[in-house]
């Protein structure tokens, strides 16, 4: 939300700098993202002057030159060469100095340098309105009046200010700070001084020879509605105050009476809408819900198929806006605008809300609706509004106001306790000075005395309806920095669960960053289309978009949405992790499972001088799972063929028929889906699972033989389909005692050995902790090894 400084000024009469309300917005829980500076017209005249033209006459060399002498307020006059039919000597102009940058109205911004025009040395500019973005007329120079004062600076003489914009991230519970009124407010009750009230004086009733009837149908919907008609305007543009005032907050002028709208709602945080009276048939609004299935085309020109739940403003004919959203094609203000109703309402947040969503429209107007509007300020709008549309687009009052508000929305009445703000803040901060900042924000005391208060809370508050709400406010002002830490802090001796989850996840995290891994956090809220099984998905009711309407069944295409974010950036080489969940509808019940997801894409290692770069294979992810399972002990894993339509080819490592691991290559339809460039290589490691394993992990201490390992290798010509678990597998159950390790060490596969087969070389570490093996024994385990793999899978030694 943007917040102008000039505009708060309005409100709130200090002569602190932007910098020091930033602090204070901050420090009071609206939180200042940035603070830009925002000049009244590019560049703010920075290095112009006003001058007066003592001399003019021809130039020698060009006919449609002159050679001037500018009194700019300095010892010595300038030569400036002009070119402007219009100089003359006498005249107050203005000048842009050597040096300064001018910024045209259109174009890009120039220098003023000292050069010779035609041989005669010019030292300036004497300026037309385009030249120095004032107007868009290029006739010839700017003539000001005589009474201009030589010297005097541009930017003053033209009273320019620069503003200040507050970019402030308001959380959705802020809803009474979301205008300049709403924010001028906490200012005001942080500094303790007065906010400075609307003068409404000046608002009469001409005459009422142009009311509309105002029916309200639905009033749970609509608990206050409130208008009146304003006849005989002209709609053109707006003068540019309005439009600098909007302007700076990043909205676009449109036309005086719609301007007048936007500035209202910003700077009173209530919405009005401007009906074309003309276009009312039967000069009767009817506040209503239309039947289902009725069209309604709006301001954007698409036809909207409306729900019997959608409240609408309506003349006895059709659908004219939907109430407190958007309003309608065929009533809006035109230039052929000449009589206007004038809308101030206060709706229900929660039917707006749901309307807003249904047709993911999303205005100024719904954004306030639907936290929540202070039902007692409609009139005071609606008023306010009315004055600056006299002034700004003429025309008459022709309507008393109507106000229809049969139940008034009630304020909210809190019990306080002294010793419970004291409790809750930590801190004993005195009862004067907690009446003080409760009277400060608005809130009335009915009633005190010496242990609480009872406090009737003003309705813009729409979040403040209980004791605790009181105490945030009070908090607020008074400074959370302003809470001191105690040199001593009690706490109670709290036994952690074995294994602790926490400590064991910042191993493995730790672990995985060591080794060249940036862990990546990603939304659970992800588009259908990548659900494995749609009837299982865990729809969201209310989805922000069409790309947020599941949460996700698994962690591959967060993941991948990460790795394509980097490589669109030219960021191919990429190393994640992610610790996260899943979400499941089953049965009727919600289920949540942790995971840890690895991703790997592009080149293991960059190119150097002394090697090439090494692209990431499936063995480098491989790596990567053995390393996590072997910190945490996890062994006795039965491994197998990936089944999963995830991968196009990998291994997944059980524990019985439960599977704690898969990983491999990403299918390429996965990857094209993510609109993902390169090979991508993914793990996803079940945490629920692994913390039982670790949790039933009986790891005992073993000393370190003192007797010498011994190797032996083998060369076998085995079918294509056996694989290296089946052969490590035969030689396990083959020598449980001595054989410690098996591996291979190199792979054959080509048309030097027979079809269907291929190479193994294994080689097997055999140790026996009691004493130094012989040969014998060692010959003799080589020969069962042998028969055992001649037998099971028909290996041939070679």
């Amino acid at each position: 939300m943007k917040i102008s400084y000039n505009w708060l000024k309005q409100f709130v009469n200090t002569d602190k700098s932007p910098e020091d309300i930033s602090t204070i917005l901050t420090a009071i829980g609206l939180e200042v993202e940035s603070l830009e500076v925002v000049q009244a017209i590019p560049g703010g005249l920075e290095g112009l002057v006003i001058g007066e033209v003592l001399d003019c006459k021809q130039h020698d060399n060009a006919d449609k030159l002159r050679i001037t002498k500018v009194n700019v307020g300095e010892i010595d006059a300038l030569q400036i060469v002009c070119g402007a039919p219009n100089v003359a000597a006498g005249q107050k102009v203005v000048v842009a100095t050597v040096g300064c940058t001018v910024y045209p109205t259109s174009g890009e911004p120039f220098k003023i340098n000292k050069s010779k025009i035609r041989g005669e040395v010019s030292e300036g500019m004497i300026c037309a309105e385009d030249e120095i973005g004032l107007g868009a007329a290029h006739d010839g120079i700017m003539v000001l009046p005589n009474d201009a004062v030589i010297g005097t600076l541009a930017k003053n003489y033209f009273n320019l200010n620069d503003d200040f914009v507050f970019e402030i991230g308001l959380t959705p519970n802020r809803a009474d700070a979301a205008s300049h009124l709403g924010v001028a407010r906490d200012i005001a009750s942080f500094l303790k001084i007065p906010i400075i009230p609307n003068n409404l004086t000046a608002f009469k009733i001409d005459n009422q020879d142009f009311a509309i009837d105002v029916e309200v149908v639905d009033t749970d919907a609509a608990p206050r509605y409130s208008g009146l008609t304003i006849s005989g305007v002209t709609v053109k543009e707006s003068p540019s105050w309005l439009k600098e005032k909007l302007a700076v907050i990043g909205l676009r002028p449109i036309n005086n009476i719609v301007d007048a709208t936007n500035y209202i709602l910003h700077d009173l945080g209530q919405p009005l809408h401007a009906f074309d009276a003309d276009k009312i048939a039967s000069g009767k609004i009817i506040v209503k819900k239309c039947d289902e299935g009725t069209k309604f085309k709006t301001l954007d020109e698409v036809e909207r198929t409306l729900t019997a739940d959608d409240l609408m403003i309506c003349d006895t004919e059709k659908p004219l806006c939907i109430a407190g959203v958007f309003g309608g094609v065929n009533s809006g203000v035109s230039t052929a605008t000449k009589n206007i109703f004038l809308e101030s309402a206060y709706f229900n947040a929660v039917s707006v809300r749901k309307t807003s969503k249904r047709f993911a429209l999303k205005t100024d107007a719904s954004f306030r609706f639907e936290r929540g509007t202070d039902p007692e300020i409609t009139v005071t709008a609606l008023k306010k509004a009315a004055l600056l549309i006299q002034e700004i687009a003429g025309g008459q009052i022709t309507s008393d106001i109507f106000d229809h508000y049969p139940n008034p929305v009630s304020a909210f009445d809190v019990e306080l306790s002294f010793e419970q703000v004291d409790k809750l803040i930590g801190k004993a901060i005195g009862n004067g000075e907690i009446t003080s900042i409760i009277k400060s924000l608005g809130i009335e005391i009915i009633k005190e005395t010496e242990q609480q208060l009872t406090l009737k809370v003003p309705t813009y508050k729409v979040d403040v309806t209980r004791p605790v709400d009181v105490i945030e406010e009070v908090l607020r002002i008074y400074g959370y920095d302003n809470i001191e830490i105690p040199q001593k802090v009690n706490a109670s001796l709290n036994v952690s669960p074995k294994p602790d989850k926490e400590v064991i996840q910042n191993t493995i995290a730790d672990m995985l960053t060591a080794n060249g891994f940036f862990e990546i956090l990603a939304n659970s809220l992800t588009k259908s289309s990548y659900s494995n099984n749609l009837d299982e998905a865990v729809k969201i009711l209310n989805p922000l978009s069409s790309d947020l309407d599941v949460m996700r069944q698994n962690m591959l295409f967060s993941g991948l949405e990460a790795v394509a974010y980097n490589q669109n950036r030219r960021t191919a080489d990429v190393k994640f992790y992610e610790f996260g969940k899943t979400y499941h509808a089953v049965d009727g019940k919600y289920q949540e499972h942790n995971h840890l997801s690895i991703f790997l894409s592009g080149k293991s290692e960059a190119e150097q001088w002394n090697q090439q770069a090494k692209p990431t294979s499936f063995f480098h992810l491989k790596a990567t799972v053995d390393a996590i399972l072997k910190r945490l002990n996890v062994v006795n894993l039965q491994s197998d063929e990936v089944e999963s339509e995830n991968f196009d080819y990998g291994i997944q490592y059980r524990r019985g028929a439960k599977v704690l691991v898969s990983f491999g290559a990403v299918a390429a339809k996965k990857i094209k889906q993510a609109d993902v460039s390169k090979n991508v290589f993914y793990a996803d490691i079940n945490w629920d699972m692994l913390m039982m394993l670790v949790k039933n992990n009986k790891i005992s201490y073993k000393e370190v033989s003192k007797f010498p390992a011994v190797r032996r290798d083998l060369s076998m010509l085995i079918n294509q389909d056996v694989r290296f678990e089946d052969l490590k597998r035969i030689a396990i159950k083959t020598e449980k005692t001595l054989l410690k390790e098996v591996n291979v060490f190199d792979v054959y596969q080509g048309d030097k050995l027979p079809e269907g087969k291929k190479s193994y070389a294994l080689s097997f570490t055999l140790q026996d902790e009691q004493k130094t093996l012989e040969d014998k024994q060692i010959d003799a385990i080589m020969q069962k090894l042998i028969a055992n793999f001649g037998k099971d899978v028909g290996a041939e030694i070679r």
